[in-house]
């Protein structure tokens, strides 16, 4: 299979399962909301090493947040409750609740729900109000700007994480210019965020080590550019520039979604040579998400 003469492997990415949280950050511009967003997703592209895996979704114009500000709707994932809990009690309460003008919405409808914002007010050390926002019920935390509002209960769901695929270019430069468009098609994309520095994943990993009994992950130098004649390579000879993009989801569709318009834009680009995935032989998750089905 090819799109634009680029080769398409007959492989697939495998996703597990995540809990997933999506929130809206607003402010007084989008400038302050987008930084108030980009600091609560801050060290969080793997949950190999960081305490969560974070991102910005998409922005949200004034006249569709519950204030009336512009803002940011951005998502917050990890394998567990708990875990989650305390993430969204860190970044809620370390990055936007201390960023200027900002302010904190649930944005998915969930019958499971995590009381971050009835723990926040207690901040406000007994100053704090309760009041009521487009039909939601939200604390104000007096603090030096002004008033902080957060909602009591923002919700949470099983998701998927780890949807991936790989991009195989000529040279390093073509790669990223098409790993960068990958992840502008995909930022259109709602539900979904590309964890990694700028969406895109330098150092892709495999399940465990060859060498070493400690790590939970380690290179995958089957994938690696500088060893493919020291090594059973899975990389193309005319290729030297390969990046892998890693997509986090409120569900399976919108990953698939993703992929599809990552792929087709990364394909765009003349110089790359080949798509493919990362796999672990079902080591991993259990979503099994096929390149060729995607199209």
């Amino acid at each position: 299979m090819e799109i634009n003469g680029v080769e398409i492997k007959d492989t697939y990415a495998e996703g597990f399962g995540i809990k997933v949280s999506r929130i809206l950050v607003t402010a007084a511009t989008a400038k302050l909301a987008k930084i108030a967003a980009t600091e609560a997703t801050g060290y969080g592209t793997s949950v190999i090493g960081c305490p969560a895996e974070a991102g910005i979704d998409c922005y949200v114009p004034a006249e569709c947040t519950p204030d009336g500000r512009p803002g940011y709707a951005i998502m917050i994932c990890h394998m567990g409750k708990k875990a989650l809990d305390h993430e969204l009690m860190e970044r809620i309460g370390m990055c936007v609740l201390t960023a200027p003008t900002a302010a904190a919405f649930n944005l998915l409808e969930s019958e499971e729900t995590l009381k971050i914002g009835k723990k926040l007010k207690f901040f406000g050390d007994g100053f704090e109000k309760e009041c009521c926002i487009d039909g939601r019920k939200i604390h104000s935390i007096p603090i030096m700007s002004g008033d902080f509002l957060v909602e009591s209960e923002f919700g949470y769901k099983d998701g998927v994480a780890g949807g991936n695929f790989f991009i195989l270019a000529k040279d390093q430069i073509t790669g990223v210019k098409a790993a960068d468009m990958a992840v502008k098609a995909i930022s259109q994309v709602k539900g979904v965020i590309t964890p990694f520095p700028g969406g895109i994943v330098a150092s892709g990993s495999k399940v465990g080590s060859n060498s070493y009994t400690f790590l939970p992950a380690s290179t995958n130098e089957k994938m690696c550019v500088t060893l493919k004649d020291e090594v059973e390579s899975d990389i193309r000879e005319d290729a030297d520039g390969v990046f892998e993009i890693v997509i986090d989801g409120l569900d399976e569709e919108s990953v698939k979604a993703a992929m599809k318009a990552g792929i087709v834009a990364a394909c765009s680009v003349d110089g790359v040579l080949e798509i493919s995935a990362g796999n672990f032989d079902g080591n991993l998750g259990s979503y099994i998400i096929n390149l060729h089905d995607l199209f």
